[in-house]
């Protein structure tokens, strides 16, 4: 099959690349080559620009096309003004981040009402689903993951808390984790592999509609999380759990400070991670145990312990994180 993908080089597209190498197709890849340009000799490569000139594509033919570099409604029309009209499918990774509300402790699948604003990554994103379905009807299959987590990330938001836990095993920081909120509170995530293989599942099958490609809801709690990383790494810590309330009252942040964690009382985002993945898995989608994804993501983390660092959100500093156990322990 010949196959477009745009971007990768990076994360999730690397992988795309690597599972369609793998698959025996003839990749093309169309990127800025601005980063890691000596991936994958074995793939054709087109130099352009998702914001700007597209024409390296025009008067190519595919028989797919993986988009895991769109966020706009304006390159869609750009990459479908290129392309023109003859796409036989097209693959476009979206996000859970296009639905309106994620009210606490209630599951959606994907007839859920999307964000119809225009501003922002999610509203962006669902824009660029509506164009890209427009451009291509009945030829898409729109991918809604979660979080991405595994080897290459460049966000550091899952591999925070395996670095930690291998911090503390080597001394290198306190043996004291701080964990938010609710040992019981549910979360999700998708490993890139395992989405890479479901996009590539996807163009191949020429499989069309919306899909929430994450791990199944209620699949996971945090606390499962932590002690995965806490046994893998052999650090014997202390996992020191704090409610909700007090973490905000320190100012820790959601998502960022504490990777993962949505205070259960954040009104629009509670429940964000209790998307039904149901049609996914009945479509195609699969899953890598945590234990191995967790393995995998501290693997690359050692091999690379620098990869992508400026990168990487903000996570709480080592100094924040004992103050924060330690004013609680003194407020109990």
């Amino acid at each position: 099959m010949k196959l477009l993908i745009l971007g990768g080089t990076v994360f999730l597209g690397r992988h795309i690349v690597e599972t369609a190498l793998a698959h025996g197709h003839d990749v093309t890849m169309f990127n800025r080559g601005q980063r890691n340009p000596d991936l994958f000799p074995e793939a054709k490569r087109l130099i352009g620009d998702r914001n700007g000139d597209m024409s390296a594509l025009i008067g190519h033919s595919f028989d797919a096309v993986i988009d895991c570099s769109g966020y706009t409604p304006e390159q869609m029309n750009r990459t479908a003004d290129a392309l023109g009209s003859n796409v036989p499918h097209y693959t476009f990774v979206s996000t859970i981040s296009t639905y309106a509300r994620c009210p606490a402790n209630r599951m959606f699948n994907e007839d859920a009402e999307l964000d119809s604003g225009t501003e922002g990554y999610g509203a962006q994103k669902a824009r660029a689903e509506e164009t890209i379905e427009a451009a291509y009807p009945n030829r898409v299959a729109q991918v809604r993951p979660g979080l991405i987590v595994g080897p290459h990330d460049p966000t550091g938001r899952f591999s925070y808390w395996p670095r930690r836990f291998a911090a503390a095993a080597s001394g290198a920081q306190s043996a004291s984790v701080l964990a938010p909120g609710l040992p019981s509170q549910w979360i999700q995530w998708i490993d890139v592999r395992d989405l890479a293989q479901f996009c590539v599942h996807c163009a191949e099958q020429h499989i069309r509609g919306r899909y929430n490609a994450v791990t199944p809801a209620r699949g996971h709690t945090f606390s499962e999380l932590l002690d995965a990383c806490n046994e893998i790494t052999q650090a014997h810590a202390d996992i020191v759990w704090r409610d909700e309330a007090t973490l905000l009252a320190d100012s820790v942040a959601e998502w960022t400070d504490l990777p993962l964690w949505i205070a259960q009382s954040n009104e629009t985002r509670a429940g964000m991670m209790l998307a039904d993945s149901t049609r996914a898995m009945s479509a195609g989608l699969a899953f890598t145990p945590l234990i191995e994804t967790v393995q995998a993501t501290l693997d690359w983390c050692a091999e690379f312990p620098d990869a992508d660092a400026a990168t990487r959100i903000k996570t709480i500093s080592p100094e924040r994180e004992a103050a924060v156990i330690s004013a609680a322990k003194f407020a109990a």
